[in-house]
């Protein structure tokens, strides 16, 4: 296999973004692939799986590399680029900055220093550590490898415009195949890698790409059409959206986010979705909280959290989380939950989720938040690892305002 100087380049420059300026991986990818109109599918993907592979294997890299920690030189990051191009098997070139690379000796480190579980699954040891300590040593020795997989790409089915069955048989006549997954009513699992936003289908709003784990939430709400909803940290809105199609427009879904710009970008997804029964409020103060209180049949907290359930989609997590920010994070978990229950009207229902598989940030507030709010119980609670189910690390509890 051989390299080619213009991907390589490009690589090289987003690493730097990504390491150096603290960039997310995600953007850059996104950027490097729009780099040159005359680049094909085989040649955007090099760059793309390039690029998250050495995030993803930054630490056992940087070590066989023998390189300190980044911020790295250029020489450095190449250095790097190296031991991922003779893993890969691809014959290194005669290009001055690949000159005397020791192909044997980092066969021969790469092997060795794989022993050890945090270089082998490059991750900071104070992650390990952590998890560990919550979890337990087996089940996180198994859900960190499978954490360190490629994320498959996962469409959620648009049941206001189409089916399961129409959409899979429209994308199939794009060359596009597609498999169902039992558990999951909306999900389609791409087999091969395809830009579907490119498609007609994506922008008729026939279906949103959303991870297989995440599509369980909307159902846990235990939705009728005709309730009224709210999605108290709504982002750029996937969950809302999927609760307005469970709702079949018919009730009402109140979005609500700290920041302006992301319900922009959900009322542009909705007007393609054709999902019409959103209302959006900005979170600008506590008034626009209390004036929900006791008003909704249905209460979303999707809460802000560590993201150790998803660290095979966003990789360059496990060098941008520090512990403080857990530490802080749990803190407005619990804040938030105190604050966005009192939305429930008696009888009506909370789901509280996140995408991390700590019991700290899941279990550990749902017990706290109980005992200080005894007129709420909990009614059923879902923990989702990524070594059990294939798809992200999610944990999801329901509960019932008495």
């Amino acid at each position: 296999m051989r390299l080619h100087r213009n991907l390589v380049y490009t690589t090289i420059d987003s690493l730097n973004f990504i390491f150096n300026e603290g960039e997310y991986a995600d953007k850059i990818v996104a950027q490097a692939l729009k780099k040159d109109k005359r680049w094909g599918s085989h040649d955007r993907r090099f760059v793309a799986e390039a690029i998250y592979d050495i995030v993803r294997w930054k630490r056992l890299y940087a070590e066989v590399a023998q390189v300190n920690e980044a911020p790295y030189t250029r020489d450095q990051l190449w250095r790097i680029f190296a031991v991922w191009a003779v893993m890969r098997g691809y014959s290194i070139p005669d290009w001055r900055q690949l000159e005397g690379t020791p192909t044997r000796r980092i066969k021969g480190r790469f092997d060795e220093l794989s022993k050890t579980r945090t270089l082998r699954e490059s991750i900071p040891d104070w992650m390990d550590e952590l998890v560990a300590g919550e979890i337990g040593e087996a089940i996180w020795e198994k859900e960190i490898k499978a954490q360190n997989e490629s994320a498959k790409v996962v469409l959620r089915v648009n049941t206001l415009k189409t089916t399961k069955k129409e959409l899979q048989s429209k994308l199939f006549d794009l060359d596009i195949e597609t498999e169902s997954v039992d558990g999951y009513p909306d999900a389609l699992v791409l087999k091969d890698r395809s830009n579907v936003f490119m498609t007609d289908l994506f922008k008729q709003g026939f279906f949103e790409v959303q991870d297989a784990s995440s599509q369980l939430v909307a159902y846990y709400l235990d939705l009728k059409p005709g309730m009224k909803v709210v999605d108290t940290c709504a982002g750029a809105g996937g969950k809302s959206l999927h609760i307005a199609s469970l709702l079949e427009n018919k009730g009402q879904v109140i979005a609500m986010d700290l920041y302006e710009s992301k319900l922009k970008q959900l009322k542009q997804r909705a007007k393609r979705n054709g999902a019409f029964n959103i209302d959006y409020r900005v979170i600008d103060s506590t008034k626009a909280i209390k004036k929900l209180y006791g008003k909704a049949d249905r209460v979303l907290i999707d809460a802000p959290c560590s993201g150790l359930g998803v660290l095979k989609r966003n990789p360059d997590a496990k060098w941008k989380l520090q512990p403080e920010f857990i530490d802080n994070i749990k803190k407005t978990q619990r804040e938030i939950l105190e604050s966005y229950s009192k939305i429930v009207k008696p009888g009506g229902k909370l789901v509280y989720a996140t995408c991390s598989i700590l019991p700290s940030e899941n279990q550990e507030q749902v017990a706290f938040f109980l005992k200080k709010n005894p007129d709420f119980e909990l009614v059923k609670e879902n923990r989702i690892l990524a070594h059990q189910s294939g798809f992200d690390g999610f944990y999801m509890a329901q509960l019932q305002k008495k």
